[in-house]
């Protein structure tokens, strides 16, 4: 295995782990030697590192219950993608993925308990946290722990107001980070874009950007319609990661905190096949000129094959690999671009120029495609500028624009 690094201060470029042969549903009857496949496929790509996921309801299909066996499965994984040279991120509460929610059925139907607010709900899902930071602690290629998988997209059946989140998730990451103890390993959350554009949505940036140990970010194209909007090979699509990643920086308190761009992806229609090498190309070129960026985590791994039913249709092509295990010209470009820059490390250059964002948690939509701020941003991107973005309550803050680097302030027409 290669030898450790700190995944701080290493830009890291990874893939999000979606099984060949079933889909997640393959947690059913896990199997190691496709897995291992799967894994050696990824690797060869590049790749160091895999976001991986369980399913809450075989983890946990009782409240009292964590399934020792399914733990174990998830530990294998681990341990597997070690053998191939892969770190590994682990989300614990799934939750939503490719479009379906996943709920153990104590918090279903009759049983029906609200995940963000009920106190056992609450306590059973820090519980499986524990547990699985304490089965997996120590392994040195684990990256750590994350609460799941963009856990906003539960609010619709879950409502919850800022307050009610916020506690939820201290109480969360407080129980990741118990279970990974001493040994370590970042702890941290994700959500879908909402939380940055979304009008008076209760997980809020400023939740994404202070709690736990890195900012994640999920770039989509799709989000606010983007691609359709301006085009699949406009600026706008192209630099939505990179601008993703320094609308997150405004938001925190510690100017170096970590930005993880921890999904982007090519899906069709939005960005037509004959689009995605050179998308992917673009993406990672100008979101690695970002300072204190962690990394990059493509989704994902392989295409759902068409045998399953129901998914979105954009949901079948997302893959590096087709569902046949064949690497798709994205692989192809997506390695090349991330060999390339290995090849020639270098800083990022400052931005010294910070475009104000003067927003309430009512307009937070006006930072989102379509909205002013965004557009005036992508507007001065077209141009040849490299723009911060800076909180309209810091503009006058001498020390905290110091901090970042930031000599001279716009503001939007």
């Amino acid at each position: 295995m290669r030898p450790r690094e700190d995944p701080i201060s290493t830009l890291r470029f990874g893939v999000n782990y979606t099984p060949r042969h079933g889909w997640f549903h393959s947690w059913q009857d896990f199997d190691p030697a496709r897995t291992r496949e799967d894994l050696s496929q990824i690797a060869g790509l590049g790749l160091d590192h895999v976001r991986v996921f369980h399913l809450w309801p075989l983890l946990q299909p009782n409240r009292a219950l964590i399934r020792t066996a399914a733990v174990d499965q998830l530990a294998q994984l681990v341990d597997l993608a070690a053998e191939e040279g892969l770190d590994v991120l682990v989300d614990g509460v799934q939750g939503h993925l490719s479009s379906f929610d996943f709920y153990p059925e104590w918090t279903r139907s009759w049983h029906h308990r609200n995940v963000f607010t009920d106190p056992e709900a609450i306590e059973a899902q820090a519980n499986l946290l524990r547990t699985l930071g304490s089965a997996l602690a120590g392994r040195p290629n684990l990256i750590g722990l994350q609460l799941g998988n963009e856990l906003n997209n539960l609010v619709e059946h879950n409502p919850a107001t800022v307050t009610e989140v916020d506690r939820y998730l201290d109480t969360l990451l407080a129980a990741a980070r118990e279970g990974l103890g001493a040994r370590g390993g970042l702890v941290t959350h994700s959500a879908y874009d909402a939380a940055w554009y979304g009008d008076d949505h209760p997980f809020t940036p400023e939740a994404s950007a202070r709690k736990g140990d890195v900012t994640t970010v999920h770039p989509w194209v799709f989000s606010g319609d983007c691609a359709r909007r301006y085009g699949p090979r406009s600026p706008q699509v192209q630099h939505l990661a990179e601008y993703g990643t320094e609308l997150a920086k405004a938001y925190a308190v510690d100017p170096v905190r970590p930005v993880w761009v921890q999904e982007t992806g090519a899906p069709e229609p939005h960005i037509p096949a004959a689009d995605a090498p050179e998308f992917a190309r673009e993406t990672i070129l100008n979101v690695s000129a970002c300072a204190n960026l962690w990394g990059v985590t493509w989704w994902c791994s392989h295409d759902v094959d068409r045998s399953l039913a129901d998914f979105p249709e954009l949901e079948y092509t997302l893959g590096l690999f087709d569902s046949e295990g064949r690497p798709k010209p994205i692989a192809d470009s997506l390695s090349a671009t991330i060999t390339e820059l290995r090849a020639k490390p270098g800083t990022p250059e400052q931005r010294e120029t910070a475009l104000v964002l003067d927003c309430t948690p009512s307009t937070r939509s006006s930072s989102g495609p379509g909205g002013s701020y965004f557009e005036t941003w992508m507007n001065l991107r077209r141009q040849g500028a490299r723009p911060a973005v800076v909180l309209a309550e810091r503009e006058s803050d001498d020390a905290h624009l110091a901090s970042r680097g930031i000599k001279e302030i716009l503001r939007t027409p």
